[in-house]
């Protein structure tokens, strides 16, 4: 992933965004009515859309400034979706499996299941100091240990001889997807921008 920075979209701002998951989706329907689906895409990419009316002068300048700094639709961000967000939900307490690299690493993982399928999400951008391990008796492994929060990957000192369990919090990455800030100035304390149109980058 080029042009990333560690830094997380204002979460007061971010906080009422509208937006989810979304697929692509080839549906070829025949003559008779029947259909044929083909996914073009493997995994869920997010798109939320940001839009406030009502923000002070101190907060439109630190959308301004994070916009402006981020060059538009150029540099990646950590963005919080306030409807996904940590492990914990929606039950507290909730572990989840990782997926061995190697004899040492682990990638975090999540997983989602319903009617027999699941879906598992690849975690990139955990929050620091908010991951916790879990061994295969669900005891809690608080030393050797670290973990690379630009990237999800667990690394033990030696090898651990199971696959870890984990809670946490994380973070999207994410990007604008305009390039133009269309601020108003709707009166001297109140600043609006209508469709703030951010998107999930997906990590190859």
């Amino acid at each position: 992933m080029t042009a990333f920075d560690e830094v997380r979209f204002p979460p007061n701002i971010s906080r009422g965004a509208t937006g989810g998951p979304t697929f692509q989706t080839v549906v070829i329907t025949t003559a008779s009515g029947a259909e044929q689906r083909i996914a073009l895409w493997k995994r869920g990419r997010a798109v939320w859309d940001v839009s406030h009316a009502m923000r002070s002068p101190a907060q439109a300048h630190e959308l301004l400034s994070f916009f402006l700094a981020r060059q538009g639709r150029l540099r990646g961000f950590r963005f919080k979706d306030w409807n996904d967000y940590s492990t914990d939900q929606p039950l507290p307490g909730t572990r989840f499996a990782t997926a061995p690299v190697s004899g040492t690493t682990f990638q975090l993982q999540r997983t989602y299941s319903s009617g027999g399928q699941t879906y598992t999400r690849t975690i990139t951008k955990p929050v620091s100091g908010t991951v916790r391990l879990y061994d295969s008796a669900g005891q809690e492994v608080t030393t050797g240990w670290t973990l690379d929060a630009t990237t999800g990957i667990v690394t033990f000192s030696s090898p651990p001889g199971y696959v870890p369990t984990w809670r946490g919090e994380y973070d999207v990455p994410a990007r604008f997807d305009v390039d133009q800030m269309r601020m108003t100035l709707d009166d001297t304390e109140i600043r609006s921008w209508e469709r703030i149109q951010i998107v999930e980058l997906l990590v190859s």
